[in-house]
């Protein structure tokens, strides 16, 4: 697609900001509808991004057809563990979890939006926002006025576009990550297989990504008490054996689940992915949110710029926030039961999904997109699982099943 013809320099249909997952995904289904297209990045791209990097059977679905996208390795075996004991390896039906980097998906992402016809403009920083009639203003840090019809914000969970539009937030947690470089023998121990670890915090967990050469590894928990996470952190990574090299990257980031209800619009100002704190309540999984809120804004800020009146854009608006709590929401009020009866009893939690073969079934259907957290949650088997678990009475799990290791 030509560069856009606009009546003004600085005047484009949509500017998106921020370029991981959900924006670089809303800028390309703009552009693929005929809007003059900005995505805005802070960070020049391919930049890190703190992000275990596994994309589930949900989010290979929602990537545009034919991503040249390296997948370091896939994950045919879950470990699961319960306070560093208790270890089970399960087979996955259908090996579906793919385990990438994110500054090679963003990338690539990016450039799918650009191959469309969106301008990329990274390593420029949004300042300011403001709207006045059908006209959104965007500053940046360089110095720039620019305007639009609409502003998609995906600029992360400390988004300035969600302060803008007023985002509430349910739950906030703080990730500690590092990404190791292993040996050959290390390697080879973890090839094919995530461990998934509950952890001694309330709701946490720390897992172990492996990448070839290099394993992602972390510790999730709710925010608040950073110290007892990072010496949760130090002793997992040292009985994972991964505390010893020095990791090419050591980060943190917040993590915020949204609200029931939390606003995902302020008149032409779209948020979508982490900003608009679309992130599972329990798995803190945000990817195939990201890209599935993405396409569904961008589509919407296409219908906004077509639109032709305040009450079309009023009506496009409406849809999109429809769309969100429809399949999204959804989602998300099922992951927020299953969080909740995961942070009362995380050990009966660890036996339902290591001891009842049904249990497992639909959470490796969850993994391979054959099913949702709410079909999850919605099945009588793990219904009663799960009545167990808020009742606190543990019961006699069967074996799992040849799988169990």
């Amino acid at each position: 697609m030509p560069p856009p013809s606009t009546a003004a320099p600085g005047t484009w249909d949509v500017i998106v900001v921020g370029a991981g997952p959900a924006g670089a995904t809303a800028a390309r289904v703009a552009a693929e509808h005929g809007c003059a297209t900005l995505l805005l990045e802070r960070a020049v791209i391919p930049r890190y991004k703190t992000c275990g990097g596994g994309l589930i059977g949900a989010s290979l679905a929602a990537l545009p057809a034919g991503l040249p996208l390296k997948i370091h390795d896939t994950a045919r075996q879950f470990t699961f563990a319960h306070n560093g004991g208790k270890e089970r390896t399960l087979d996955c039906r259908t090996p579906t979890c793919a385990l990438v980097y994110r500054s090679e998906l963003d990338a690539a992402l990016t450039e799918a939006a650009a191959a469309a016809g969106a301008k990329v403009q990274d390593g420029t920083a949004l300042t300011q926002l403001e709207q006045h009639g059908d006209t959104v203003t965007v500053k940046t840090g360089h110095g720039d006025t620019l305007h639009a019809s609409v502003v998609v914000g995906a600029d992360g969970s400390a988004s300035r576009v969600a302060r803008y539009v007023g985002v509430e937030c349910a739950q906030v947690d703080l990730a500690l990550e590092v990404e190791v470089p292993v040996d050959e023998a290390t390697a080879a121990r973890w090839r094919g297989r995530v461990l998934m670890e509950w952890g001694p915090l309330p709701g946490s967990f720390g897992w172990v990504f492996p990448k070839g050469d290099v394993c992602t590894a972390g510790v999730v928990a709710a925010r608040g008490n950073p110290v007892a996470l990072r010496a949760y952190k130090d002793d997992f990574l040292k009985r994972q054996g991964l505390l010893g090299p020095t990791p090419l990257h050591d980060t943190g980031h917040l993590t915020r689940c949204r609200r029931p209800g939390s606003p995902l619009a302020r008149g032409r100002v779209l948020v979508a992915g982490d900003a608009a704190a679309l992130v599972d309540h329990w798995s803190r999984e945000g990817i195939s949110y990201a890209l599935r809120s993405g396409n569904l804004a961008g589509r919407a800020a296409g219908r906004i710029v077509t639109a032709g009146g305040e009450t079309g854009s009023r009506d496009a608006v409406v849809a999109y926030t429809q769309q969100v709590e429809d399949t999204l929401g959804t989602e998300m009020e099922a992951s927020g039961t299953l969080m909740n009866l995961f942070a009362r009893n995380p050990g009966l939690v660890h036996s339902v999904i290591t001891r009842l073969p049904p249990a497992w079934q639909r959470l490796d259907a969850y993994i391979a997109d054959r099913t949702s957290v709410a079909g999850i949650m919605t099945n009588p088997l793990v219904r009663t699982a799960a009545t167990a678990v808020t009742r606190g009475r543990p019961r006699s799990w069967g074996p799992i099943s040849s799988a169990g290791r």
